[in-house]
C-alpha cells in the first residue's frame, strides 16, 4: 500500500485515519467479550446470552477494540455481514466482514476508488483517504483511481516490483536487517517497532525510490508522524505530508537531471517517453509507494513476531527449520501471519457507484464501503480452525493483500522483506522474548493498519557481526 510509531497516553481512544478525530464510538453500546469465539456460527449465543436469542452487537473502535477486534468482527460475520455503521469521525460506511463477500466486493468496478463518488459533503470527504494527501495534492496515486488512468499508472510502477528486481534487492534488505540488529544486539533488550520493524522498511523503501542516504532520515520522521494516528501534536501530519511532497517535487526536479537507476527516475523516463505522467502524478505515485510501501512491513514484521511470541510451539518449529537450512515453513508461515493477524485490517476506501448489493445487503450509490480484510481471513466458512496460528497451512488464500486489480503492488517486496527480517531475528537472537504482560501492550489506533504501538524484548547479548 512509516519519526517513531505513535505512544500517546493508553487512555486515549483510538483515532482513525484520514485525519479523523476520534469521538464516540460508533455502533451498539454493548461490548462483546474477549473470549467469543471468532468462528462462532450464527446460531451460537455469544456471551452466555440465552440460546436461540441474538447477542448483543459488540461495540467497535474502542481501545478493547483495537487490542483484539476478532470476537467483534465474528459477531458481524455471523449476524451483519455487511454492516453500516458511523465511524469515529462522524462518517457512515458499509463494513464487508465474510470471506466470499469480501472478495467479491474487492474486485467489484462498480466500487470506485475514487473519492469524488462519496455521496457527501466536501468536508466529509476530507476525513477519507490517507492523512494529509488532499492539500498536499498528492491524490493522484493507485489507491485513488480507477481504470484506465489506474492501468497506465500501475503498468509503468511494476516494472520496480517484478520477481528479477526484488531478486536483486535481497542483499540490500538483509544488509539492512544485519545492520539494524547490531544496533542493539550486545544491550540484550529492544523495542522491535521502534528499533527494527519500523526502519527497515522506511530504509529499503527509500532506497528503492532513490531518496539520497543523507536524507533518509528526514523520511523517517515524516513517515513516522503519518502513522501516529493522532499520537503526535496536533496538525503534525498534515506539515509532515506537506514536507513530504515538497521535498518530492524537488527530488523529481533534481533526478531530471541527474536520472539513476531507481524507481523515481524510472517513472521520469516513462514520462520523457509519452506515457503523460505529470509531474503531480510522479509525486503522488512516489508518496504512495512510500506510504503504502513501509507501514504495512513494519505491521507484517511487529505483528508476526508478536504472533510468534504468544505462540512458543510454532516459533520453536520455524527456527528449527530455519536452522536446518530450509525456506518452505518460512515461506507459508508469512502468508499465515498476514492471515492469522495481518498489517492491514481494513482494505482502503471504495465508493458505491451505483445502487448494488453484497451480501444481500442493499447500499446506496455514494456510499462508503470498507473490507474488513482482518474478518475475512477468519472466516470460518473459508478458513478451517480460522483461529488458530499454523504456520504450514497450505490452503491459504489470504485476503492479507488484497484481490483483483487493486491488489498490493509491492507484496513480494514486503514478503522479501518479512522473510528476512523473521528469520535472521529468530537466528541471532534464539532466544527471543517477550519484556511485556500482552495486556500492557498497545496498538495504534485507526481503521487502515493494525500495527502495535511497541514491542519490547529481551533476549541474551551477543555481539556484532564482523
Amino acid at each position: 500500500m512509516s519519526t517513531t510509531p505513535g505512544t500517546g497516553p493508553a487512555s486515549e481512544p483510538p483515532s482513525a485515519p484520514a485525519s479523523e478525530p476520534p469521538s464516540a464510538p460508533a455502533s451498539a453500546p454493548a461490548s462483546a467479550p474477549a473470549s467469543a469465539s471468532a468462528s462462532a456460527p450464527a446460531s451460537c449465543p455469544v456471551g452466555g446470552t440465552a440460546a436461540g436469542a441474538r447477542p448483543p452487537a459488540p461495540e467497535l473502535f474502542t481501545w478493547e477494540f483495537a487490542s483484539d477486534p476478532y470476537p467483534a468482527y465474528a459477531w458481524l460475520r455471523a449476524h451483519a455481514p455487511v454492516h453500516r455503521t458511523t465511524l469515529p469521525s462522524g462518517v457512515d460506511a458499509w463494513l464487508v466482514t465474510r470471506y466470499a463477500d469480501a472478495r467479491q466486493a474487492l474486485a467489484d468496478q462498480r466500487l470506485s476508488k475514487n473519492p469524488a463518488h462519496h455521496d457527501e459533503s466536501p468536508h466529509a470527504k476530507g476525513k477519507t483517504g490517507i492523512p494529509g494527501e488532499r492539500k498536499a495534492e498528492l491524490m493522484t496515486h493507485l489507491l485513488n483511481i480507477d481504470p484506465p488512468d489506474h492501468t497506465r499508472l500501475r503498468r509503468l510502477v511494476s516494472k520496480a516490483f517484478t520477481p528479477r528486481r526484488v531478486a536483486e534487492f535481497a542483499p540490500r534488505v538483509q544488509e539492512l536487517t544485519d545492520r539494524l540488529i547490531d544496533s542493539f544486539v550486545e544491550k540484550g533488550s529492544a523495542d522491535l517497532i521502534h528499533e527494527f520493524a519500523f526502519p527497515l522498511p522506511i530504509y529499503a523503501i527509500c532506497d528503492l525510490l532513490g531518496v539520497p542516504e543523507e536524507d533518509q532520515d528526514d523520511f523517517r520522521d515524516w513517515a513516522g508522524m503519518m502513522i501516529r494516528h493522532g499520537g503526535g501534536p496536533r496538525g503534525g501530519v498534515a506539515r509532515s505530508v506537506k514536507k513530504m511532497r515538497g521535498y518530492l517535487a524537488e527530488l523529481i526536479h533534481r533526478k531530471r537531471e541527474e536520472p539513476g537507476d531507481d524507481l523515481i527516475s524510472g517513472l521520469i523516463k516513462a514520462s520523457d517517453h509519452g506515457e503523460h505522467l505529470t509531474e503531480n502524478e510522479a509525486a503522488a505515485m512516489a508518496f504512495i509507494l512510500l506510504f503504502a510501501g513501509f507501514e504495512t512491513t513494519v505491521n507484517l514484521v511487529g505483528n508476526g513476531l508478536y504472533a510468534l511470541l504468544r505462540h512458543p510451539e510454532q516459533r520453536e518449529r520455524l527456527q528449527a527449520s530455519i536452522a536446518a537450512g530450509e525456506t518452505g515453513l518460512l515461506e507459508t508461515g508469512i502468508e499465515e501471519l498476514l492471515r492469522y493477524d495481518g498489517p492491514v485490517e481494513m482494505a482502503t476506501w471504495r465508493y458505491a457507484t451505483q445502487n448494488l448489493t453484497v451480501g444481500g445487503q442493499e447500499i446506496p450509490a455514494g456510499d462508503p464501503v470498507l473490507v474488513v480484510l482482518a474478518a475475512a481471513d477468519r472466516d470460518p466458512e473459508r478458513f478451517e480452525g480460522p483461529d488458530v496460528l499454523d504456520l504450514a497451512r497450505r490452503d491459504n488464500q489470504h485476503l492479507g493483500y488484497g484481490h483483483g486489480i487493486h491488489y498490493c503492488l509491492g507484496a513480494p517486496l514486503a514478503r522479501l522483506e518479512g522473510q528476512t527480517a523473521l528469520a535472521t531475528l529468530l537466528t541471532r537472537l534464539p532466544d527471543l522474548r517477550l519484556a511485556a504482560d500482552p495486556d500492557e501492550l498497545r496498538w495504534r489506533g485507526g481503521l487502515i493498519m493494525r500495527g502495535l504501538r511497541t514491542l519490547p524484548v529481551e533476549f541474551s547479548p551477543s555481539v556484532r557481526l564482523p
